[in-house]
């Protein structure tokens, strides 16, 4: 898994939920790899941060802030976390805004010893082992506002050379409506596509990112659509295969959040 960002990263992903707010979504993602005897301080660390983000984004520097605890998630697995920091601005994102700012309205009390203990405790509890961007290409419509607990399956989608377009337009064309009838029928609770906002190369490990959405793991196992598909959608299946692989998956499970 920890090649597996790697290569994702060197190749360029809340909503996940994401929002269905009209303007594009940026995200960044972080991911996180957490030894086994610091999960405690991890958590700790976090909750911390969580006020830094609060501050965030009233002070207009993001639109949101999440923390996701990933599976699988044994210690060769690569992270065991990630966080998801959201925005509607990529100058913003690329920017990062006002740090200071942000950490001294939400401690405004910290002495400069005590400051400088709270980013060891945070250096010590995690490495941050890679940093991602991605764009918001594709959601169906719903009104999930994912809480706490929300389960994202994401999938890694590599197109092949010269067909990113054509990938991107059979999901949004053929496969988002099977998603769209399954998010009103209560199957999922929402899907979506995010794109490589920075460029990839051609050994880059996945192109996209394809997420679905689900209230649980209630819903994610008793929740689909077990209605056959038409001979139009099966060869639709064969000829998305032509175009793109999918690499891998992974599942997230939102634990924290902030808007």
């Amino acid at each position: 898994m920890k090649k597996l960002i790697t290569i994702l990263v060197l190749a360029f992903f809340t909503t996940i939920a994401f929002g269905q707010d009209e303007k594009p979504l940026f995200l960044i993602f972080e991911f996180m790899h957490v030894d086994e005897g610091q999960w405690a301080n991890y958590e700790d660390t976090e909750e911390f941060w969580e006020k830094v983000h609060v501050q965030r984004v009233k002070n207009g520097d993001c639109i949101g802030w999440d923390l996701w605890r990933l599976e699988p998630s044994g210690q060769e697995q690569g992270s065991q976390f990630m966080t998801v920091s959201l925005y509607n601005d990529p100058v913003k994102m690329m920017e990062g805004g006002d740090f200071n700012k942000a950490w001294t309205g939400a401690y405004p009390n910290l002495t400069e010893a005590e400051s400088n203990e709270k980013m060891a405790m945070t250096a010590k509890s995690r490495d941050l082992t890679h940093r991602v961007f991605l764009r918001q290409i594709d959601i169906t419509k719903d009104d999930f506002d994912m809480p706490i607990g929300t389960l994202a399956v994401i999938n890694f989608m590599k197109a092949k050379p010269g067909q990113s377009a054509a990938y991107e337009k059979m999901e949004s064309e053929v496969f988002k409506p099977m998603h769209q009838k399954d998010v009103e029928s209560g199957g999922r609770a929402s899907w979506g596509m995010l794109r490589n906002m920075l460029g990839y190369a051609t050994d880059a490990y996945a192109t996209h990112i394809v997420f679905d959405m689900y209230t649980g793991y209630d819903q994610f196992f008793n929740g689909g659509n077990n209605t056959p598909l038409t001979a139009a959608q099966q060869k639709a299946m064969q000829d998305i295969a032509n175009i793109r692989d999918l690499k891998s998956l992974t599942h997230a499970t939102l634990i924290r959040k902030v808007r």
